[in-house]
């Protein structure tokens, strides 16, 4: 089944040149994912209740044109591919003339909201997606793995603000963008925003955790990894290009 809902273009979404920013994509993509779970009550209020939540493993964005502010954009949505412990789901973003401007794909995970477990996805309730199996944004069925790079350029370091945290008491998915950004060089932050996002979560940040966001370019990809101080624990990267 594919999930659709429309969003308005605010001056919070606006990046460079005041066009959508990527951050503002995905934070639509992320939205609209949780309304179509919580049609089928596994939502964002259902958590308690159910005692698990979904949590995100991966994404990849390829925006293909930026629209502006005011504009109302129409975003679908659906599950295309259920494991026994991984949701992959797809996007399409289309402008106010149905053109599509962007497109996007996901993996997340059943956790348990007591014990911080991944837990396996019942039958039933991949059923109650009604997943459209043979709908692909991107060529490839699963996302293929980051490597992370051997040496790094640079670095910055962060401390996790109480800003930064979401619903689930970890740093909210869509600001380990930001942290990438922050670890640009100046030249590279100053042109246009990329049009290819791919982030891999490995470990969540939590309050206090201070981290290391070391970047790189490699193969024709900005990559920033995000670890702690020691350098021994990944817990995110990060792809632009």
């Amino acid at each position: 089944m594919i999930f659709k809902h429309e969003y308005e273009v605010v001056v919070k979404d606006l990046g460079k040149e005041n066009k959508i920013s990527n951050k503002a994509i995905l934070g639509f993509m992320e939205e609209i994912a949780s309304l179509h779970s919580s049609t089928i009550g596994y939502g964002v209020n259902d958590a308690t209740r159910n005692e698990v939540a979904w949590i995100l493993m991966d994404w990849k964005l390829q925006v293909i044109e930026r629209c502006d502010y005011g504009q109302v954009v129409h975003l679908n949505t659906w599950v295309r591919e259920t494991d026994k412990f991984y949701s992959y789901r797809d996007f399409e973003l289309y402008d106010e003339k149905d053109k599509l401007i962007a497109i996007g794909t996901s993996k997340w995970v059943l956790v348990n909201v007591k014990t911080k477990h991944i837990t396996r996805i019942p039958e039933e309730l991949t059923k109650k997606y009604n997943p459209e199996f043979e709908k692909n944004v991107f060529n490839e069925a699963k996302l293929e793995k980051i490597i992370e790079p051997k040496q790094y350029l640079s670095n910055i370091i962060y401390s996790v603000k109480r800003s930064d945290i979401d619903v689930n008491h970890h740093m909210h998915n869509l600001y380990y963008l930001d942290l990438a950004y922050e670890a640009l060089p100046e030249d590279i932050y100053l042109k246009k925003e990329m049009n290819n996002v791919r982030i891999n979560y490995k470990h969540e940040l939590k309050l206090g955790d201070v981290v290391k966001c070391l970047y790189t370019y490699e193969n024709g990809k900005h990559i920033v990894a995000i670890k702690n101080e020691e350098e021994s624990k990944l817990y995110a990267i990060i792809e632009l290009n």
